[in-house]
């Protein structure tokens, strides 16, 4: 067990909010404290509560109970030690065998990121749970909509997007490319590669953050990594946004996204997004449609095509550059600035969950 952090509050007394998060990967313990850090704003003590990650088995639906069992273990500890007024599980996956019924944040619901044999058990509990839960916290109304119905009420609070400040300029800008790849095979990693091999140009990088050396080198299959191809591996969040105000682009062809944070940090740090689309929320993808349509392939699989966006992306004028940026920050701010999501957690989240 991680243990118990206390956010906010006087010792002693019983906690509002016992947030139980899974943190089974990076992007799941940062939306999860920043969801926390915005409770406490809004007034609320809040105890945030964390397994250690258990032990590595061989299939999804394995690992989904052992990552359950975990989150249950240290849920039941935080009840006991904080009698909580509420108690709010990070994810579906957090929930699953919960000692207690509770609000549900929904990044991906089970019955849509878990396909046959895959969520077997996972799907039919996640439809009884729906029946106990109070509330539903989903990331986004896309989110909301793979669901299964009935289900409880739902306040949709997106994770925030840090604006900050002013892009590099593109002419400053020294990495053609960049792309995430914890997993190489969700996040399309041989697909990045095909289009980099066909439409690369001497001189120009692109850099896989995340995932392993043997991961890029199925990814690249029989022809190998192509040339211009750097992996680093998982780096400190600070070091993945500077490297994001270097880039030009960011290239991805996912075959599910959840949500797209990682895309619309890129492009509130100036970048081009370059993707395909995906089944799932993917809510950055609704952003780029509504600033740079152009650089949007619809056939995921359609390597050329995919090529001719990313040199779209990188020969196009300057100007068109400062544009697309400025459109892209702007929407970013009115939808998912920190300021926008305090607003709605104090506004609406937390009052109804502390009924």
């Amino acid at each position: 067990m991680v243990g118990l952090r206390r956010l906010r509050g006087g010792e002693g007394l019983p906690a509002d909010v016992l947030f139980v998060s899974l943190g089974s990967t990076q992007g799941l313990r940062e939306v999860d404290d920043a969801l926390a850090g915005s409770l406490e704003r809004a007034g609320a003590r809040v105890v945030l509560v964390r397994p250690s990650a258990p032990r590595a088995v061989r299939t999804m639906a394995l690992t989904d109970l052992a990552w359950a069992h975990a989150a249950r273990r240290v849920a039941e500890d935080g009840l006991r030690a904080h009698r909580p007024r509420a108690v709010l599980y990070g994810s579906m996956g957090a929930a699953l065998l919960w000692p207690r019924p509770g609000s549900v944040r929904i990044d991906a619901a089970m019955a849509a990121n878990r396909p046959g044999h895959h969520g077997a058990w996972q799907r039919p509990r996640e439809q009884l749970l729906l029946r106990s839960c109070p509330l539903l916290v989903p990331q986004s109304a896309e989110a909301l909509a793979e669901v299964p119905r009935p289900r409880p009420g739902a306040v949709v609070v997106p994770p925030p997007v840090d604006i900050g400040p002013e892009p590099v300029p593109w002419g400053a800008r020294d990495v053609a490319a960049v792309t995430y790849a914890a997993d190489p095979h969700k996040k399309g990693l041989d697909r990045v590669l095909a289009a980099w091999r066909i439409g690369r140009r001497d001189g120009e990088e692109l850099v896989i953050c995340g995932g392993t050396r043997a991961g890029v080198a199925e990814a690249a299959g029989p022809e190998g990594v192509p040339p211009g191809v750097r992996h680093t591996p998982a780096m400190p969040r600070d070091a993945f946004v500077a490297l994001l105000r270097r880039a030009r682009t960011f290239l991805i062809a996912p075959r599910r996204e959840d949500h797209g944070l990682v895309q619309l940090e890129a492009l509130a740090a100036g970048c081009r997004l370059v993707t395909t689309t995906a089944p799932g929320a993917y809510v950055a993808l609704g952003v780029l449609r509504a600033t740079t349509p152009r650089l949007v392939v619809d056939d995921p699989d359609d390597a050329p095509a995919l090529a001719a966006a990313l040199r779209g992306a990188l020969d196009a004028p300057r100007r068109a550059e400062a544009d697309d940026a400025a459109r892209a920050r702007r929407i970013l701010d009115e939808r998912f600035g920190a300021a926008r999501v305090d607003r709605v957690v104090a506004d609406e989240l937390l009052p109804a969950l502390l009924g």
